[in-house]
């Protein structure tokens, strides 16, 4: 990921004034969490799932070392290469080195998380190679020259008519906001580009250790193609999304699918062993599967290592207070909403993403909703002790917190703040509230109304109370 070009509050302020964005993301997260909660309930054992869901993704991080080994063997057992990316840059070279070997210029992409971690596109396209997104919603930020805002919805944030306007501009001819007449001329765009692709890419949702198998999960017919119809199909996972045996990913699966969209199952799934055999009918001539670390094993053994489990399933951004105001290009990565808030710091460091542990309320909503029972709020808690501790706190933070433990350590000192706040407050306060605070408190009341201090303190209320109990 590169370094976002505006600051986390310029970001923040851009969102809160995008009124397209503020319809969209609470009615689809709305939708998306309905969905999640009828799934759940349909269950009727969500907790032990969650339980043995998180207790599978567990095990597998722990014996990473073994089940990538394995999985390696049993790719080039079928025919397919295998490339350890260390990084970024490792894993773009190798796709570039592929594309020359093989004289491409067109290469089609299904929807792939991790292509837009490591900007896989626009380093291509800075090599001269034509590359076209195939799932719809990431076909259209593409054309709008944006990034995802939604682990699952890409384009989550654009109205019918903003999608209009994007597909008239090529199709050179007004189109109406119709859903039928926009999906009929992508699908009319992206048959052209599957048919002419010499590379087809593709993220994995899930690699199966045991029989060397990609596995690609989606609502869409686009993957298949993807990966069916050019003569070489890359895949490139990041070295986490790995299951021991079929047996594992279809717990694994069963909550992804309920946890994103409220689904028993998604429309495809599709398992991908390799390079066409002398028996297939079609599939690609060559396989190659890249396996990116770009961070992550500096994860393991750590206090994060539980990140590690994500299955990418979105639920926690369905859920979050922060999210539904924001949206996701507010965080500024590729990962957005509480996954993010935690990811991110952990991949490229606190310099440029140290806000992001602070965009939280701390409900503990995302924990709670957590396919694999990642304790989210408590890592971002962890981030932000971790900041401190590396120097990376505010000056204004650091004076206010050792103020605030002058006070708690001085009785008499805390005691006369106490006592002083309500008459500090009383140039901001009307009615009992402060509707515009000043400093630290202009953000909080920009939203919301502060109640003014009581002039009584409880100390100083219980005191009383006891004096009227004595004889």
């Amino acid at each position: 990921m590169s370094a976002p070009s505006t600051a986390f509050s310029d970001r923040v302020e851009k969102a809160l004034h995008d009124e397209q964005m503020k319809r969209a993301v609470p009615f689809t997260q709305d939708r998306l969490r309905s969905g999640r909660m009828q799934a759940a309930d349909a269950l009727g054992n969500i907790e032990e799932w969650r339980e043995l869901a998180s207790s599978i993704r567990m095990h597998t991080i722990e014996y990473l070392d073994s089940y990538l080994e394995q999985l390696a063997e049993n790719v080039r057992n079928n025919g397919g290469h295998v490339y350890f990316a260390a990084e970024a840059a490792d894993a773009v070279d190798y796709v570039k080195q592929v594309a020359k070997a093989k004289n491409a210029k067109s290469l089609i992409k299904s929807k792939s998380m991790v292509s837009e971690e490591i900007h896989l596109n626009k380093h291509l396209e800075e090599s001269g190679f034509r590359v076209v997104e195939s799932d719809l919603g990431e076909y259209i930020i593409q054309l709008a020259g944006e990034t995802p805002s939604h682990l699952i919805a890409p384009a989550i944030h654009k109205s019918r008519a903003q999608v209009a306007q994007l597909f008239s501009e090529v199709a050179k001819r007004e189109l109406s906001d119709d859903t039928t007449e926009l999906c009929q001329f992508a699908r009319e765009q992206l048959r052209k580009e599957f048919l002419e692709a010499d590379i087809g890419i593709s993220g994995c949702n899930f690699a199966v250790a045991d029989t060397g198998s990609v596995v690609l999960i989606s609502n869409e017919g686009n993957a298949r193609l993807t990966t069916t119809l050019p003569k070489v199909h890359i895949a490139i996972m990041g070295l986490e999304r790995i299951v021991p045996t079929w047996t594992e990913l279809d717990i694994i699966v069963s909550m992804l699918t309920r946890s994103a969209t409220g689904q028993k199952l998604s429309v495809y799934m599709t398992a991908i062993n390799g390079p066409r055999r002398a028996e297939d009918l079609d599939g690609p001539e060559e396989f190659h599967l890249i396996i990116l670390d770009n961070g992550r094993s500096d994860i393991l053994g750590t206090a994060y290592q539980e990140v590690l489990k994500c299955i990418r399933c979105g639920a926690c951004l369905n859920v979050c207070p922060v999210y539904r105001h924001i949206g996701g290009h507010a965080y500024g990565g590729v990962y957005s909403g509480p996954i993010g808030a935690v990811l991110t710091p952990l991949l490229e460091g606190y310099e440029e993403w140290r806000e992001l542990p602070y965009a939280s309320s701390l409900c503990g909503a995302c924990t709670e909703v957590c396919p694999v029972k990642i304790p989210l709020h408590d890592l971002l808690i962890e981030h932000r002790k971790d900041e401190v501790e590396q120097g990376h706190a505010s000056w204004a933070e650091k004076l206010a917190f050792k103020g605030f433990g002058f006070l708690t350590s001085h009785p008499a000192a805390y005691q006369t703040a106490v006592k002083m706040a309500h008459q500090g407050t009383g140039l901001f306060a009307k009615d009992g509230f402060i509707s515009s605070g000043p400093g630290p408190l202009e953000g909080w009341t920009e939203v919301r109304d502060l109640p003014q201090p009581a002039k009584q303190s409880f100390r100083e209320w219980w005191k009383e109370r006891e004096e009227r109990k004595t004889p």
